[in-house]
């Protein structure tokens, strides 16, 4: 009988799904076609395959997989653009608003903060399928204060989607959010929404991003109408106009192109050919050698070189007026990279962390990355990339950090804040776990491997507010919370100021820190009270003062009864240490045993300067004489006689007051360089270099720790940049 490539067979014609079992079974034609095959059966999503077939049986599964991440600046419509997508490729059945009237918010924002305050606080995870391609997408936040949240996610992702808005253009937090792409080398496509808005201009942001961003980028659609006359767009990899209909855009009409955009379609097409041609050999050659490019030949240009992160497609529409989103699904598919073309590495453990690249395929050994923390219903959820081999329910999973073994007790892939259980899970994918007890950034394998993955950067807090339970039996809940809070998020930080005894939290900013002050009412029932650090200012003496107190007292019995004489002077600057008492009596004017008691006296007495209460610092106390009593003396008597002593003379060592200055780096955009240093001076601040690092100032100055509450606030709205 004659043997048929798989290829030539239709899927539909050698498998049918069952939607019970989840699986697909060869027909009884496939059988017969197949001949002398044998033929397997996979979970859904792989097919049956030949035992002499050369691709392996997780090929086409792979390369029909996507992981995206949809980030922008704050308002540029990220969350709406994920509400269409679900919409559209079926995962969701009506579009709801981010601010909807109908109160029930976009899918993706799930937290009832988020849907109070219309933007969106954590990044949430979800799938869906367009065209056979499964799509695993994470929504993130676009506030600078959440900035973490978008840098986990691209570490995990393949390629992403930056949205731009078409009236805002490029802002602050794109330009950080691009700078993040960059950091995890994600080939990106870039979507410029909100074409329907009032002032909308699709070139001016493409010129922003090319100069701003450093894009080599392209336009590949040019729209038909703009602001209230949008009604469509043109390919022109494919040289269609497309318009789109019914209640919610879910019908995509396909035409020929309108007579009268011939001309600029022409224009912006050969501008896309030179800029792809620029950066990929192949198409070049034809370039040069005015040879025909066909549709094909273009789209495979395009997704070579954005693959190669070397160029950016920009794609147009309105996400809120359901106008561009299909195509910019397409896009997805036909220009961003599935799991096995991008180059992910490993550290071997065993040979002194030497980088080793992961194939990425199911094949081999499990290499997974936990990448997000989150407290659920049933325990703490930990969100896994699969990175390489599969992962199955019940299997057990060693923590490559701390060389726990774990019971895999149950896996879910993430709708959102809704979960579907299923039984296993290959690489490429990105699905969560409950019940597995470990830190953000945690790297499991079966055993076989010592793989760590690399590391997030998680950049410094900016900010710190002091914060106290109003209740004292709230304690417990308050430090639970606090717990918790830090685990699910690296630029959280809890710490305890000694000396004030006050909780100090620390974060990425006033709108961050708001968020979990709030988020601890609400979900923790504990009201909080927040105010700025106390300042921890310190006191100092400037010249030499002498002292001689007696300290005589006499009540029935035994009396109290110590004399001490001597000097205290300033140590000289630069001294390491801050505190020095030195005995210089000759003979036993005070006996030895009391020496103790006098030194600890003094140092209690600096604990607390006369003038704002805080400690004095840099001090020498030298005791010269003394007297005492043989009945009434005590070690109690001596300590007391220090103190006062201290206080006798501290007002005429011509005491001051210190205060914390810091060392100030600053790097702004060199057009702002004028408003943040005359903003320095304002915060009594002393510029000490200004130094040019490309369109950047380094600008370094010293400024006092008090003018510095809410500065990092302040520098973002000074310069329009997210720091």
């Amino acid at each position: 009988m004659a043997r048929f490539p798989r290829s030539a067979i239709p899927r539909l014609l050698y498998t049918f799904f069952s939607s019970k079992t989840r699986r697909f079974y060869p027909s009884p034609t496939a059988a017969l076609l197949l001949g002398n095959f044998e033929v397997r059966q996979f979970s859904a999503g792989n097919v049956a395959r030949a035992k002499d077939a050369k691709e392996p049986w997780w090929k086409e599964s792979m390369e029909r997989l996507r992981n995206i991440g949809i980030s922008a600046h704050i308002d540029s419509g990220k969350t709406t653009l994920t509400e269409r997508i679900l919409y559209y490729t079926g995962r969701i059945h009506e579009i709801h608003e981010v601010r909807g009237k109908d109160g029930v918010g976009a899918k993706m924002d799930s937290m009832d903060l988020e849907r109070e305050k219309g933007i969106t606080i954590q990044s949430a995870a979800t799938y869906c399928t367009w065209k056979d391609y499964q799509i695993n997408i994470i929504d993130t936040p676009g506030h600078v204060d959440f900035t973490i949240e978008v840098e986990r996610a691209l570490r995990v992702l393949d390629g992403a989607i930056l949205v731009l808005c078409s009236v805002g253009g490029v802002q602050s937090q794109s330009i950080t959010v691009d700078r993040q792409m960059r950091r995890y080398e994600v080939p990106r496509l870039a979507f410029i929404n909100k074409l329907d808005r009032m002032g909308a201009d699709p070139w001016k942001v493409l010129n922003q991003a090319r100069s701003k961003l450093r894009h080599h980028s392209a336009a590949v659609q040019v729209p038909i109408g703009l602001e209230e006359n949008f009604q469509g767009l043109i390919d022109l990899v494919q040289l269609k106009a497309y318009y789109f209909h019914g209640s919610s855009g879910e019908k995509v009409v396909a035409e020929e192109i309108p007579a009268d955009m011939d001309v600029i379609v022409a224009e912006k097409r050969r501008e896309l050919i030179e800029m792809v041609s620029e950066v990929d050999d192949k198409l070049a050659e034809a370039f040069l050698n005015d040879d025909p490019i066909s549709s094909v030949d273009l789209e495979e240009a395009v997704c070579r070189a954005t693959i190669a992160r070397k160029f950016v497609p920009v794609f147009m529409g309105s996400a809120f007026k359901n106008k561009g989103v299909q195509p910019l699904l397409d896009g997805v598919l036909s220009y961003l990279p599935c799991p096995i073309e991008v180059s992910n590495y490993a550290l071997d453990q065993t040979k002194n962390e030497e980088k080793v690249m992961l194939p990425g395929t199911p094949d081999g050994p499990l290499v997974a990355l936990a990448f997000k923390l989150e407290e659920g219903r049933f325990g703490q959820l930990t969100y896994l990339r699969v990175y390489e081999g599969v992962i199955r329910k019940g299997d057990f999973i060693v923590n490559i950090n701390t060389g726990k073994k774990i019971k895999v007790p149950r896996l879910v892939r993430m709708h959102s804040d809704e979960m579907e259980d299923i039984q296993e899970a290959h690489a490429g994918q990105i699905v969560a776990v409950f019940g597995v007890d470990c830190a953000s950034g945690d790297t499991f394998t079966n055993g076989s491997v010592k793989y760590t993955m690399t590391s997030m950067s998680v950049p410094e807090p900016v900010m710190s507010l002091a914060v106290q339970p109003v209740s004292k039996d709230s304690g417990g809940q308050f430090s639970k919370a606090l717990n918790r809070f830090q685990r699910e998020d690296p630029t959280f930080r809890v710490g305890l100021d000694a000396e004030s005894g006050q909780t100090i939290i620390s974060g990425m900013g006033e709108l961050h820190l708001d968020i979990y002050v709030e988020r601890i009412r609400r979900e923790y029932k504990v009201d909080a009270i927040v105010g700025k650090p106390r300042v921890n200012f310190r006191e100092t003496i400037t010249q030499h003062a002498e002292f001689d107190y007696l300290h005589k007292k006499q009540s029935g019995g035994q009396g109290q009864y110590g004399r001490v004489c001597g000097y205290v002077e300033p140590l000289p600057p630069g001294s390491p240490i801050k505190f020095e008492f030195e005995n210089m009596i000759v003979g036993q004017a005070v006996p030895s045993n009391f020496i103790p008691a006098i030194e600890k006296g003094f140092k209690e007495a600096a604990n607390s300067g006369s003038l704002i209460g805080h400690p004095v610092e840099n001090i020498r106390i030298v005791l010269t004489d003394g007297a005492s009593h043989a009945v009434d003396s005590s070690e109690l008597a001596f300590k007391l006689a220090a103190i006062y002593a201290f206080r006798q003379c501290y007002s005429a060592a011509r005491p001051v007051i210190l205060e914390p200055i810091m060392l100030v780096e600053l790097k702004v955009p060199t057009e702002f360089q004028g408003t943040v240093a005359g903003d320095i001076n304002k915060r009594k601040g002393v510029i000490v270099g200004n130094d040019q690092d490309g369109d950047d100032s380094i600008i370094t100055a010293n400024v006092p720790l008090k003018n510095m509450f809410g500065y990092s606030t302040m520098l973002r709205s000074m310069t329009q940049v997210s720091v």
